[in-house]
């Protein structure tokens, strides 16, 4: 399976947004990974929050000595297709999916995932409501299981910036594909099998409640 997180210039519109980062993980060899960059087209828009999120000016997004997207997207597939198990892992694959899906179908590329993918809001929901009987629900009556919520969840401090409606409510780093990918990643270790994957994460103890008993 691979944990895919990518970054671009805008929110859930992939028609009008561009992707300018992809970071990717393969779960049954973690030490197998994908970072690169590209510039967005010129048709795609930037919205102020992604700026925000991602640490980037519009000129970053839009340099023209960086690759296409469709290349990006050529060199990540070419990736991918050496994985054996090429399910996607992602928080919301609905997102990160449409995305690339949308983009493959726009530059002509095959697609080599298949269109089932594993998400980690829906795991980390289940097992929280398996723990404590109820579904996490946050004020607006939504699911709180954002990805900050799910990191803590599984004994991993978020240190990211995080906006609410536009508004910064956390100062931290800029998110980046890679590591989010691999966030996401340990995350996913830690709800199905209660056990730390990477060594960068082994000093965030794992929370009582997501170790694997066995019954004998």
């Amino acid at each position: 399976m691979i944990v895919v997180d990518i970054e671009t210039s805008g929110g859930l519109d992939p028609e009008r947004i561009g992707i300018w980062q992809i970071g990717a993980l393969d779960l049954d060899n973690p030490e197998n990974v994908f970072l690169d960059e590209a510039r967005i087209d010129d048709s795609d828009i930037i919205e102020n929050d992604a700026l925000k999120v991602i640490g980037k000016t519009p000129e970053y997004l839009r340099d023209r000595s960086k690759q296409s997207q469709k290349d990006l997207l050529i060199k990540f597939f070419l990736w991918a297709e050496k994985i054996k198990i090429k399910e996607m892992v992602c928080h919301n694959p609905q997102f990160d999916y449409s995305f690339l899906r949308l983009k493959a179908k726009k530059y002509n590329l095959d697609f080599p995932f298949p269109y089932k993918c594993f998400d980690l809001h829906s795991i980390a929901a289940v097992k929280y409501n398996e723990i404590n009987g109820r579904f996490f629900i946050n004020e607006d009556n939504e699911s709180g299981m954002s990805s900050s919520a799910i990191f803590e969840f599984c004994g991993i401090q978020d240190e990211r910036i995080r906006l609410k409606e536009g508004k910064v409510v956390k100062e931290g780093k800029p998110h980046n594909g890679l590591e989010d990918a691999k966030i996401e990643a340990e995350c996913f270790s830690r709800l199905i099998y209660g056990k730390n994957l990477l060594p960068e994460f082994k000093n965030y103890l794992i929370p009582e409640y997501l170790k694997l008993k066995v019954w004998v």
